[in-house]
């Protein structure tokens, strides 16, 4: 038997190698379109979580505070109004007492300020101290 020599012959591929101008400026096009939307919500996003950070931050200050004055008893003769120090120059505190009972109980009220994206924002508590009075 005799042998005949084949020869090597690569295999052809079939279909396409590469996206056509078409397929890439249609691809362009949905880019172009679906592009700001995202970036418009991915703005929103941020803006929103800073609003979520500076209103905790804000809240755990005033919590702190209104502890303080009822603590140290500093609700009875210190000054209503002030900063949080050098740390957290941009917040302040206001707070304000409140008849609630007639002589026994009255309600002290804090308020911590600051202002986010050009609006003031606050956030506000409240509690109930003895005034000291006798039923």
């Amino acid at each position: 038997m005799a042998r005949t020599a084949r020869t090597f012959r690569p295999a052809r591929r079939r279909g396409r190698g590469a996206f056509t101008f078409i397929e890439i400026l249609a691809t362009l096009a949905l880019l172009a379109i679906v592009l700001p939307s995202i970036m418009t919500g991915i703005s929103l996003c941020l803006s929103t979580a800073e609003l979520a950070r500076q209103q905790a931050q804000a809240c755990s200050l005033g919590h702190a505070k209104l502890m303080e004055l009822v603590a140290d008893g500093q609700w009875q003769h210190a000054e209503l109004a002030g900063d949080f120090g050098e740390d957290w120059p941009e917040y302040l505190w206001t707070a304000e007492l409140r008849d609630w009972d007639g002589e026994l109980l009255q309600e002290l009220g804090l308020t911590v300020l600051w202002q986010s994206r050009g609006k003031d924002r606050h956030v506000t508590f409240s509690t109930l101290v003895h005034s000291g009075g006798t039923p």
